[in-house]
């Protein structure tokens, strides 16, 4: 007895021919959605799915603290989506598809769309938060002690690591003995089992809190006399390591006038919405600000403020000089080598390969560190070795040198492995032919090998171009970016744009983010463009050569 594979109701088809709407891709589908679940993969898609409950929980409650409503409607629905997708045997190319645009968008347009937005506005040191933000901080720097100033006997204390967690201070009321834990967010009154106290007033143990010892507390000295307690009649703050006193504000915000006025000077610093800043009728501008949208000032500045144009120009000449002469001279290095190897009279080739790639093979941060070593004024091998006595990281050309040196040391090995290759796809038969023709090794390298080679080669160049253009490990680890100017310490002769903006935006002159994000986009603008003109050369190219 046999049965017929295609089942009941199949028709007679034509050899060569399928019915349109059945047969093979539609089995397949319905083979898979009836595909039995394993025990692995069922424990797997559980695991997944728990972890990406719990993840949604985690981002929830911060959200909804900040009521961003928005944000916890995308992550709801991100959620619910997700759910369904994986839990139907329906939409198998959205179940490849979806996770890998998920973190398309978290680690690369949203980055993106950030710092695009963030260079609009002025978000840096002393404008990161709100105006409300602004205004606590102003009114708890100005606490003063005045007479009759209440005091507390003071303890130190934090629930992270006492070497660099949020610090608490433990205060206890001399009138009613209540003691109660305040940090920058207010005041807090702790029950009376959670804590011991001695006669004094010195909590010396808190449920949920580490007490500082004096070592530890002298140690965080600078950070305990900065901290601020705001209390309803003023703020706390630190005198010395064992008190602490309720001072008042001598400066205050005034809602009629949207003003800060001075208790003291009578002095007033009015709201200027357009920078986020309270300015006085003096031009006097407070530290304490907030953020604001600026439009294209930060783009303005780069552009036209001497201060910053000129650095910034000056960078960029030298940003492309590196980045043209770290991929061209580890190319043509690379080149060279390959093209001796790949001769036929060489011998013990493979010895050779195995030799040039080494560099390759080393960790680039450590070789980084060692060649800064190496061109070391004093001590350094190259110095040592050419008995000279250069300062190398002294004068902003030598610097220069060097730092190109170290990158056609680092570079050349992977410039030699792929040229290797494109050589070997190169037909010998076209170089043969040219030597019929009577044409020299030049002219034949010049016309047949050079063009074949560019062809496969182009958009590793171009890639390597975009790379050194932002390589900043090759800057920070070996020059730092200097050597510096004595009156312009923001900005060395081996700075790249790149570390340029992380200058900018973490440098101990103080952070101007949005100015470092308008900065990256010229960067993104620059590279984007070489890139988009060389790919379109090189596709003309491959036209030709085709």
């Amino acid at each position: 007895m046999s049965t017929s594979l295609s089942g009941p109701g199949s028709a007679t088809r034509n050899p060569g021919r399928e019915p349109v709407g059945s047969g093979l891709p539609r089995k397949s589908r319905t083979a898979r959605n009836h595909a039995p679940i394993t025990l692995t993969g069922l424990i797997v898609k559980v695991v997944l799915l728990g972890l990406v409950a719990g993840i949604a929980l985690w981002a929830a409650f911060p959200l909804i603290e900040a009521k961003m409503w928005t944000g916890l409607a995308i992550l709801v629905a991100t959620t619910a989506v997700l759910f369904y997708l994986y839990l139907t045997r329906r939409h198998i190319p959205a179940k490849y598809l979806v996770p890998g645009t998920l973190f398309l968008i978290a680690f690369q347009i949203f980055p993106v769309l950030y710092t695009a937005s963030t260079a609009f506005t002025n978000f840096g040191d002393g404008h990161r938060g709100s105006k409300d933000d602004a205004i606590v901080a102003i009114q708890s720097s100005s606490v003063k002690q005045v007479p009759g100033s209440a005091e507390y006997a003071l303890s130190i204390a934090t629930k992270g690591d006492p070497a660099t967690g949020p610090l608490v201070f433990l205060v206890t009321d001399p009138k009613t003995r209540e003691v109660s834990a305040g940090d920058a967010g207010g005041l807090r009154k702790l029950d009376p089992g959670q804590f011991t106290v001695t006669p004094t007033g010195k909590v010396t143990a808190a449920d949920g809190y580490t007490v500082l010892n004096f070592g530890q507390a002298s140690a965080r000295s600078k950070e305990i006399t900065d901290l601020v307690v705001p209390t309803a009649g003023g703020a706390l703050r630190s005198s010395g390591l064992s008190r602490a006193y309720e001072g008042k504000a001598i400066r205050a915000y005034d809602a009629g006038c949207d003003c800060i006025k001075d208790s003291e000077s009578g002095k007033t610093w009015a709201a200027d919405e357009a920078t986020g800043s309270f300015v006085a009728a003096d031009g006097d501008r407070l530290t304490q600000g907030w953020k604001v949208a600026v439009g294209l000032q930060n783009f303005s500045r780069v552009l036209t403020d001497p201060g910053i144009s000129g650095p910034f120009f000056g960078t960029l000449a030298w940003n492309f000089a590196f980045a043209l002469g770290s991929t061209g001279f580890t190319f043509l290095l690379g080149m060279a080598i390959a093209l001796a190897l790949h001769s036929p009279r060489m011998k013990g080739t493979n010895f050779y390969r195995v030799l040039l790639i080494l560099p390759y093979a080393m960790p680039s941060f450590a070789m980084l560190l060692v060649w800064r070593d190496m061109f070391n004024t004093d001590f350094g091998l190259i110095n040592n070795l050419f008995g000279v006595g250069v300062d190398w990281f002294g004068g902003s050309w030598s610097a220069r040198i060097a730092v190109l040196l170290v990158q056609l040391w680092l570079g050349y090995p992977y410039m030699f492995l792929v040229a290797t290759g494109a050589l070997q796809a190169i037909p010998r038969e076209l170089t043969e032919a040219t030597s019929v023709d009577g044409a020299s090794p030049w002219q034949s390298f010049k016309a047949v090998t050079l063009p074949l080679l560019l062809v496969a080669l182009s958009p590793l160049l171009i890639a390597s171009f975009a790379y050194n253009f932002n390589n900043v490990n090759a800057i920070l680890l070996t020059t730092e970016g200097g050597p510096f100017a004595p009156d312009n310490p923001a900005n060395g002769a081996t700075d790249l744009l790149i570390t340029y903006t992380y200058r900018l935006a973490f440098g101990a002159q103080g952070a101007e983010f949005g100015l470092a994000a308008a900065v990256s986009i010229f960067i993104f603008a620059i590279v984007a463009t070489v890139s988009a003109v060389s790919f379109a050369r090189t596709r003309k190219q491959e036209e030709v050569y085709s």
